[in-house]
């Protein structure tokens, strides 16, 4: 090739031609780049790229977001956001038994695939907007970016595992904290507190502001985790996470629990309020309709955990809900992988979702109030 010449453009792939095999690939290339959290410049490059195959105009916002557009028309702006980054770890790369392995394939890169295949064959007369979050994993600084730089949409799916044929309407919320303490040294026999015993203090504290009914396995009810806890005679550094109901009174459990501990310094480091759709919104209505279009009984079902819905609905109140093909419980697992027949499916039903926003008022009703009272509760984190 001669000194002067460039790289010829990758050849585009036709609207709407988004094929099995195209989109099966493009998932595989996505696990295939290591993402963890803070590492997601590889990703998205490999990402902008892949949707500049597909048409969208994509970018690297400057947090390291990938923001892809498609669509020019006057219609809705829908806004499909998944994140690139990962825990770290995870299973050998491999394809086995309609099986694709590896960190990533469920939480949640698979999703995210999803989203760009289906936005690239929707053929809309609206706007779509497809991101790929950074640091999701970590404190949502993504989404946060996302919530700030753009102009409010008239909808959101936020793309993280639900399983094909479930949506997910609501996330708990979180109240991570950092407790330190230091204290003069003293000898073990010295009745007076010890910096070890006032970080167990601040932990059983907590535990007891949140009362007898708490726990991580309920919606409905606040839950604790001690994170971390580092501790000695002298010092000490205690990391706190609550998990928190739509409506809980987290002003009030932060100065109560510092009036209780005022030995220490209590620091919030992140806080998102919990979050939950109705049910009837036009979004979960959409994805119920691409549910049944792939002849399945869409299911609903909340999560204990949080996500980058959390922060979009602390700031947007447009219609939203959560979807995405893959197995939640196999999030952050050494076992990670999603069955691709179940990949393929998620892409159909955000596709005539998709077309369902496009044109309000057809989307087919959500299930019946009965199956929502009893959501099904999700355990895991996103």
């Amino acid at each position: 090739m001669p000194e002067d010449a460039t790289e010829p453009d990758p050849p585009r792939v036709r609207p709407g031609a988004v094929t099995d095999t195209f989109a099966a690939g493009l998932l595989r290339r996505m696990v295939e780049t290591p993402s963890p959290s803070y590492h997601e410049a590889a990703l998205a490059r490999s990402l902008v790229d892949a949707m500049g195959q597909l048409g969208f105009d994509a970018y690297v916002d400057p947090v390291g977001n990938v923001v892809g557009e498609i669509g020019r028309g006057d219609g809705p702006v829908v806004l499909l956001i998944g994140h690139l980054d990962t825990v770290p770890g995870g299973p050998a790369v491999r394809a086995e038994d309609g099986r694709l392995y590896g960190r990533g394939a469920v939480d949640a890169k698979g999703p995210l695939a999803a989203m760009v295949c289906a936005a690239a064959s929707a053929d809309v007369g609206g706007r779509i907007v497809v991101v790929g979050a950074v640091e999701e994993e970590i404190a949502s600084r993504g989404s946060r970016e996302i919530r700030r730089r753009l102009p409010r949409p008239d909808a959101v799916v936020v793309g993280e595992p639900s399983g094909w044929s479930t949506i997910t309407l609501g996330y708990k919320g979180k109240l991570d904290l950092r407790y330190r303490v230091s204290v003069p040294a003293t000898h073990p026999s010295n009745p007076v507190a010890k910096a070890s015993e006032l970080a167990v203090r601040c932990w059983t504290t907590l535990v007891e502001l949140l009362g007898p009914d708490s726990g991580n396995g309920s919606f409905d009810r606040p839950g604790a985790t001690l994170l971390s806890l580092r501790a000695d005679q002298v010092q000490a550094e205690a990391e706190l996470s609550v998990r928190t109901p739509p409506g809980y009174d987290v002003d009030g459990l932060l100065r109560e629990l510092a009036q209780r501990t005022p030995d220490g310094e209590l620091t919030v480091v992140n806080r998102v309020a919990a979050c939950r759709a109705d049910h009837r919104n036009p979004v979960v209505r959409a994805l119920s309709a691409g549910i049944r279009a792939q002849r399945a009984r869409p299911a609903l079902k909340v999560k204990t955990g949080t996500s980058d819905m959390n922060v979009l609905a602390e700031q947007w109140d447009v219609p939203m809900a959560t979807y995405g093909p893959g197995d939640s419980s196999l999030d952050h697992s050494d076992d990670e992988h999603i069955v691709l027949a179940d990949y393929l499916r998620g892409i159909a039903v955000l596709r005539h979702a998709l077309r369902e926003l496009d044109a309000p008022g057809s989307a087919a009703p959500p299930p019946p109030a009965a199956q929502v009272n009893g959501f099904r509760l999700a355990p895991s984190g996103t």
